[in-house]
């Protein structure tokens, strides 16, 4: 169960700390846990600030490709797939690869991308509903963490059921004290977020042995 940084290649954008905590209000908090129009594509202040396809998972999905060495006629599933975004990069780059994803949020299957239509399936991550170890590969990014540990638990469960050894696991972490304080600042959406030993815990209580790694503010 190896720590890999997958997302090494991803573009960064530059946060804006104070803005996102003078409004981390309980309203908008409410507002952005409904992963609607407004969470994706409304202010900066509940969400995204605007969700749309700029290219920047191509490097990710070549990544993922190859870490795992995916080929045409392999099945990879995107947990958390938001608007299909990687889901349509991993086809992109490995053509022939039988890629799917699966969110929790109507408004962004309806506004995916045309290429993934009837690739995205609407659902939740503690309850998969696939077969067990029908991919080569299921990855979550950013995902898990929106649950509380109880749940996050049974979630990483199902990443394993479907694809043993073979996932990866990208969630909100912090190294240090300070760093969890301006976590804290910015969060809106997860509700299980510890420290890096925390999360093994979560994960050996799951029995996962795929890879991970840490999202940090």
């Amino acid at each position: 169960m190896p720590e890999v940084d997958l997302l090494r290649a991803l573009s960064r954008t530059k946060r804006n700390i104070e803005k996102r905590a003078a409004a981390q209000t309980p309203e908008n908090i409410a507002i952005s846990r409904q992963y609607g129009r407004e969470y994706f594509d409304g202010p900066r202040e509940v969400g995204y600030g605007g969700y749309r396809y700029d290219g920047r998972w191509i490097p990710v999905a070549r990544d993922i490709v190859g870490h795992f060495g995916l080929k045409a006629g392999d099945r990879v599933l995107d947990v958390g797939c938001a608007k299909g975004f990687l889901v349509h990069d991993l086809m992109q780059v490995c053509p022939g690869l039988e890629a799917f994803g699966l969110d929790i949020s109507e408004y962004a299957l309806m506004h995916c991308m045309p290429e993934v239509v009837g690739r995205l399936h609407l659902g939740s991550a503690e309850r998969l509903p696939f077969p067990d170890g029908s991919f080569s590969a299921v990855i979550s990014i950013n995902t898990i963490h929106n649950f509380v540990r109880s749940d996050a638990v049974t979630a990483v469960r199902e990443v394993e059921r479907l694809a043993p050894g073979r996932g990866f696991i990208q969630v909100d972490s912090y190294h240090t004290p300070e760093q969890r304080e301006v976590f804290l600042s910015w969060v809106l959406t997860a509700k299980f977020h510890d420290y890096p030993k925390g999360w093994l815990a979560v994960f050996a209580e799951a029995g996962y042995t795929g890879d991970y790694y840490w999202t940090l503010v």
